[in-house]
């Protein structure tokens, strides 16, 4: 078997697993009514993930960043990302709440997973910008940058419309505002940030690859 056919194995188990996890995360789910929304991009993206282990698309590392996120993403849906109970899991092994520790009023879960969405999706954007831009890797990392920002903020407008059009009495849950007015810029804002903090590790992953390689 090739090194690109065991590749492509990993991705695939690796996809099927998630989509087990997505299927448990339903059962029990404390606000069920929220779960078809909150999952409409989980499965468009197993979909994607599964062509692209098939056709080869990324390397694992890519991948695995990709599956990373869907899987933070999976557990904040499960408690429409405002209710996800890590005070509850901090307390039961350390004895004191996260919040408490830093004065929180706020669930901050959704703040991790942009801040994440960020850092991980850099890495898949800029390897596929490279294999087929035919950049430099400054031009590739800049160029992933940019697309990852700007993802960023068509989802927030994607995610205010898909509540406005299917479900509108649910916007306030599904959005995960918690009061916030400029909760939107903020998670872009964050977004930014973890794209940022990727630039330099991304950068010397392809720098150290395009050195090895020649």
């Amino acid at each position: 078997m090739s090194v690109v056919d065991r590749s492509s194995r990993r991705q695939l188990a690796l996809v099927i697993a998630t989509g087990l996890v997505l299927g448990l995360s339903l059962i029990g789910s404390p606000y069920p009514h929220n779960q078809a929304l909150q999952h409409a991009p989980s499965v468009i993206a197993l979909a994607l993930l599964a062509v692209s282990a098939r056709r080869g698309w990324l390397t694992n590392p890519a991948s695995y960043c990709l599956v990373m996120f869907l899987w933070l993403h999976i557990l904040g849906a499960r408690y429409i990302y405002s209710f996800v109970p890590y005070d509850d899991w901090s307390r039961s092994v350390l004895g004191s709440g996260i919040s408490e520790w830093f004065g929180w009023e706020r669930n901050h879960y959704d703040r991790l997973v942009h801040l994440c969405f960020g850092g991980l999706w850099m890495v898949a954007v800029s390897e596929m910008v490279l294999d087929r831009g035919r950049m430099s890797v400054g031009q590739a990392v800049l160029w992933s940058f940019l697309v990852v920002t700007t993802i960023s903020g068509v989802y927030e407008i994607f995610e205010w419309l898909l509540t406005v059009v299917v479900s509108p009495a649910r916007a306030q849950e599904y959005n995960g505002q918690q009061g916030d007015p400029w909760d939107a810029q903020k998670d872009m804002a964050l977004a930014l940030v973890g794209s940022l903090v990727a630039i330099s590790v991304v950068g010397g992953l392809h720098r150290n690859a395009e050195t090895a390689g020649s």
